[in-house]
Order: C-alpha cells, then structure tokens, then sequence
C-alpha cells in the first residue's frame, strides 16, 4: 500500500480504520487527528502514534461560524504541512477537509462515511465535489454525488466488530458486570455537531424514568459524551475505553440517544433502542432494523414509546438468545469492511 494518511475526528473513526492501520508498517502511514471524546485515549491505548492538529483546545472551542470556519482552515494548513512533509500518496478519512487537500494537492482522496449525504448536507457539498472515491454501505446514499460512490455489503461497525477481528472475553467485564442478573446500558450523546443542530434525544428527565423503569429487572450503566448530572454518577461505567465493545457484548439491552453505539450493539446482537430525530432517516440503521431486527429507532416526539417497546423487549423469553439467531444472519450477509477496505486502499 501506498503512504496513507488517515485523519481521526472521532472515536469511531479511531474503530474504523485501526484494523487497517494496525496492519501497516510503521513507516506506511500517518495518523493525524482532531481532538474528540476518549479518541486520544484510545490511540495512545493501542500506541499508535498520532498527529493532533486542532488548533485549539477542546474547553475553548466555540460554536460560531466565524470560529468552525477559522478552524477549519487552521486544520487544513497544518494537514497540508503534513502530506508535503510526509510524501502521502492516498488520504483516508471520514472529513471533509481531504476532499478539498486532494484536490488542491492532486492526491488522490477516499472519503468512508455511514450518513446519508442528504442529512448531513454541509459536509456532502465539501466532500461531494471534491473527493475523489465516496464510499459507503450499498444500503447509504451520496445524494447528488451518486455517480462517485463505491458501495460495499457491510457497515463501519463490521470493520472492528466482525468476528475476524473482535472476541469477546467476559474477563473484560468481571469486575462491572453480575452476569447472572441483567445489565442494561445508557448511552448519553452530546449532540453538538453541526450537523445535530435543532436535534435531541435522551433529556436528563426522561432518563430518570428509564431508571426507574429498569431498575427491578437488572443493573444500570450509563456511558456519557455530554457532562453527567451528578445524580447519574453512581450508575457511570467504571471501564477502560478500548473495553467498551466487550460491555456492549455481554449487556442485556442498550438504550442511547447514539448512532454509533446503536449500530455497535446491534451488530454485536445486543438489543438495541434508539431515541433520537435521527430514526427513520440514516439508511444502514434502517438496514439493520427492519432487514435483521437488531435495534428499533423511536424519534422524539414518540416518547411514550420509548417504555412500552422497552416493556416489551424484557417480555420476550431468552431475548438474547433470538438476538443471536438474527446477528448470525447479518454476519453470514455482511463483508468483513475492514479486509474490504484495506483491499481497497491497496489497488489505488
């Protein structure tokens, strides 16, 4: 493969592409990032050496045009410095800012993302235009950019959850979880990308009712991107970043306001519910929600249903066992992403 840079915005990104990574030589590639969430901790986790290139510290970013577009272009001048001085060959990423450092710098660009570019409209007019390969799951659309997209019979999560790459080993989880009860997971976004403007999911009042709605059945984890309430502290998950997954394996339910981790648990044929203004709208939780049955999406302004499908999900006898069946089915449908996209990235 040829000298690949890979730009981390997300701790979901760190997922993604650290398969791939990890396969490399040293010298093969570049890690650069954006500061976000535990990303930082779970790189230097798995030593892998990164670039950071924010241009401001995380506690002073603000939310102004004027302040995302200064650091934008902050980030491409110090990205630019990097591939010049680096000699990269191929950028990877899920930014936007590769599209336009492609084509300015006549370096060819991948751009791998899990949205729909209608929903995500702002970055789809950077990327569309300027990436030079579009890929997504068969299952996600390109909008306008069709006429780019490279498709693939998988989703993102695949490429660190398929079971070529992830075991899960309950050891991970012995000091958290009793696993003769059941154990439930909360997951708390911070819904403050650009592109969750005007968008909601769980509030702080509506988790106190799942609570007490789950308390008599099991134990409560939360796992929060936003700052906890301090009443919800005695139910935050005590774990190491890089562990996660390995929770998400051996819960009973997981309940967030999250994509990702929604997917994640899916995939891993945890049952998964979903409460945000997001459901019905991406096109790979559509797929796995009514092609596999893995996870349910509830928008916001249904949130009496939130509890009754809840209700009804700790009705079903040895639901995680069906889980099982209907992840098996997945699995036997879907590619290994990760293999696929290294394949990929070496035949440019």
């Amino acid at each position: 493969m040829k000298h690949t840079l890979f730009y981390l915005g997300h701790p979901a990104h760190f997922h993604l592409y650290k398969n791939v990574i990890l396969s490399l030589p040293e010298n093969n590639f570049t890690v650069v990032i954006k500061s976000k969430d535990v990303l930082e901790k779970l790189l230097k986790e798995h030593n892998i050496k990164y670039i950071n290139v924010d241009t401001v510290s995380a506690s002073k970013k603000e939310k102004s045009k004027f302040s995302i577009l200064s650091a934008f272009a902050g980030r491409m001048w110090k990205l630019a410095g990097i591939i010049r001085k680096n000699k990269v060959k191929i950028l990877a990423g899920s930014a936007a800012e590769l599209g336009v450092l492609g084509k300015l710098l006549n370096i060819p660009s991948c751009i791998f993302f899990e949205d729909d570019f209608e929903k995500v409209a702002p970055f789809a007019r950077i990327a569309g235009p300027t990436a030079t390969y579009l890929i997504c799951p068969d299952c996600c659309s390109a909008w306008k950019w069709n006429y780019k997209k490279t498709g693939y019979n998988s989703y993102h999560e695949l490429a660190y959850l398929h079971p070529d790459h992830f075991t899960p080993d309950a050891s991970k989880v012995a000091s958290l979880f009793d696993l003769t009860k059941r154990n439930f997971i909360l997951r708390f976004s911070e819904l403050g990308a650009y592109h969750d403007v005007g968008k909601t999911g769980i509030t702080d009042e509506l988790a106190l009712e799942l609570i007490a709605l789950l308390k008599p059945f099991g134990n409560i984890y939360i796992t929060s991107e936003r700052p906890l309430d301090p009443k919800f502290e005695q139910y935050r998950i005590a774990i190491k970043a890089s562990d996660i997954h390995h929770a998400l394996y051996y819960a009973d339910m997981f309940i967030g306001d999250s994509q990702t981790m929604t997917a994640e648990a899916a995939v891993l044929g945890t049952p998964a519910v979903r409460f945000n203004d997001f459901v019905g709208e991406l096109g790979y939780l559509e797929d796995l929600e009514h092609t596999y049955g893995l996870t349910y999406g509830i928008r916001t302004e249904n949130a009496s249903q939130l509890p009754l499908k809840i209700k009804e999900l700790l009705e079903i006898p040895d639901l995680k066992k069906e889980w099982g069946k209907r992840r098996a089915k997945m699995l036997s449908e879907k590619c290994n992403f990760a293999l696929w996209m290294q394949q990929f990235l070496e035949r440019l």
